[in-house]
């Protein structure tokens, strides 16, 4: 409890906030003890996840405090990831309607209903990147789930931005998003396809300035990054414009850095690595090769 509540105290400014961000990561196992629990925090909710069971009077102590530490927190979520489904559970106070993540003045629907809150906090590095980059672009968003990469691009001037995503519901999020941040879709195109199976359409779309993919390590059914993501990676190119940048992500502590370079150099030999993002300073990792990985390319 005294190496949380220490390590809030130096992310106070954070906690006071209003933009989203994660005030507690023992997921990077760089506090020995802790590596089950983080903290996040959508004002004015504060977001816990645990990854094992902690004792109900420690989970209740906790909470105590962080209500003590975090003035501005009016709710608390609890999610037990270690469960099967893993629901949140709103363990004080009440949540606020709308519920959003805020990035300055932006804002994006988060949904306790579903695993995934909505709204990735340790990719913003790769959000920062891309407003260097979008404005008057054509953005092509691979695996946009709820489209945050879009909204980014969008506010920051892009030309046009393409979405596609497995999931129609994920993109319906995506549009509300953009209405959330006041920002016109009329050339902001949502696709619910299986990328895999959608290269022509994608073709027909483009060519694009600025190609953006960050796909689930994961997804039963549909994608699995260690055998998946060498297919896109061979048709990304055949999308593009001359010039473009490609942002390609991948959250998979099995894959490393130096083999997800492998795989691109691989599958894409005609794309130039230029540079890692570096990690967000909320996110320390003890093994930096296996935490996201966001790498930065663009056309020989």
């Amino acid at each position: 409890m005294l190496a949380v509540m220490d390590h809030l105290r130096q992310r106070e400014a954070s906690a006071h906030s209003g933009d989203a961000c994660r005030l507690f990561h023992g997921r990077g196992g760089t506090v020995e003890g802790l590596e089950s629990l983080s903290v996040d925090w959508f004002s004015p909710v504060l977001v816990l996840t645990l990854f094992a069971p902690w004792p109900d009077d420690t989970l209740c102590e906790l909470e105590a405090a962080l209500r003590q530490r975090v003035a501005a927190c009016e709710a608390i979520l609890l999610q037990r990831r270690y469960v099967s489904p893993a629901r949140f559970e709103l363990r004080s106070g009440t949540l606020p309607d709308p519920f959003v993540a805020r990035r300055g003045e932006l804002q994006f629907a988060l949904n306790t209903a579903q695993q995934n809150i909505g709204y990735f906090l340790d990719i913003e590095p790769a959000r920062v990147w891309l407003e260097q980059y979008a404005q008057g672009a054509r953005v092509l968003n691979l695996f946009a789930y709820t489209c945050t990469f879009s909204v980014v691009a969008k506010a920051a001037g892009a030309r046009s931005v393409l979405n596609m995503d497995l999931s129609s519901r994920s993109l319906q999020t995506g549009r509300q998003n953009h209405h959330l941040s006041q920002l016109d879709t009329e050339e902001v195109h949502f696709f619910a396809n299986d990328i895999l199976k959608s290269w022509s359409r994608l073709r027909r779309k483009g060519p694009y300035d600025v190609l953006v993919v960050d796909p689930p390590s994961f997804q039963k059914g549909s994608f699995v990054a260690t055998k998946d993501y060498p297919k896109v990676l061979r048709r990304l190119a055949s999308l593009a414009a001359p010039d473009a940048k490609y942002l390609l992500c991948l959250n998979a502590p099995e894959c490393t850095r130096d083999e997800f370079l492998e795989m691109i150099h691989a599958s894409a030999p005609e794309l130039q690595f230029e540079r890692w993002l570096p990690a967000h300073s909320d996110f320390p990792d003890v093994e930096p090769q296996r935490a996201l990985k966001l790498a930065v390319l663009s056309s020989s």
